[in-house]
């Protein structure tokens, strides 16, 4: 079946998220935009991604939980863990590796996690749009350590890319698959860049709002609505 897919979408805990983005608003949107997964990313942490998960399966939606990473090299990389448990082992890595610099709340926004009554329970006081001390090959490493799936992000994005930070994404580079931007379709991408053409390619909202959630979407086919139907969908040559 063919299974409408937004895997890029970011909560009040990203200090660039809209506060309106709580789990709720976010799981009500995309139910009513007729989305079946969606992906939580939030920068370099997960911790508001399990409750949208818990209140997206109330509503038969798939939440697949994870980040938006950033590597060493300043790219943007997408990430997603099966359950809670190896969320949490991921967390931990995150927690190690993300530098010690203060969030500025005037400057960068509010970094917070919210409970079902939206009301704050944490707030991240280290600035989440850092880089973390770890290379593209070390995250890739440590993601398919906890048997997650490991996508970089908006890679023709002339910021925050492969393109933009390496100035070419590397033939060799280890990944599940890749997130182009709305700018340029995977078909069009490939004819340009050939040599990537192994990777499934994905293309999301990359939501900060939310009348963006779902505006971009791919229609995954997938064996089951599972993050394991997605997980093959990503291993399929």
């Amino acid at each position: 079946m063919l299974y409408k897919t937004d895997l890029h979408i970011h909560t009040i805990l990203s200090p660039c998220g809209d506060l309106s983005m709580s789990p709720q608003n976010i799981v009500d949107t995309a139910v009513s935009r007729g989305l079946h997964i969606i992906g939580i990313t939030d920068h370099n942490s997960t911790r508001q991604a399990p409750l949208v998960k818990k209140i997206g399966e109330k509503k038969g939606l798939l939440v697949l939980c994870g980040c938006e990473i950033t590597s060493k090299e300043e790219a943007h990389c997408l990430a997603f863990f099966k359950d809670d448990e190896t969320l949490g082992e991921f967390q931990k890595f995150l927690d190690q590796h993300l530098p010690d610099i203060p969030n500025h709340t005037d400057k960068f926004g509010y970094q917070v996690v919210v409970d079902e009554n939206e009301e704050i329970i944490y707030e991240e006081p280290r600035l989440l749009l850092s880089a973390l001390n770890v290379d593209l090959d070390g995250l890739y490493n440590e993601v398919h350590r906890l048997n997650g799936i490991f996508i970089p992000a908006h890679i023709d994005k002339p910021s925050t890319s492969l393109m933009s930070q390496l100035g070419f994404v590397p033939p060799d580079i280890k990944a599940d698959g890749m997130e182009l931007t709305r700018h340029i379709t995977p078909e069009k991408f490939i004819k340009r860049f050939a040599y990537l053409k192994k990777f499934k390619f994905i293309q999301s909202s990359d939501a900060h709002f939310l009348d963006a959630i779902g505006e971009t979407f791919m229609e995954l086919e997938l064996s089951e609505l599972s993050f394991e139907g997605v997980r093959a969908f990503f291993s399929r040559s």
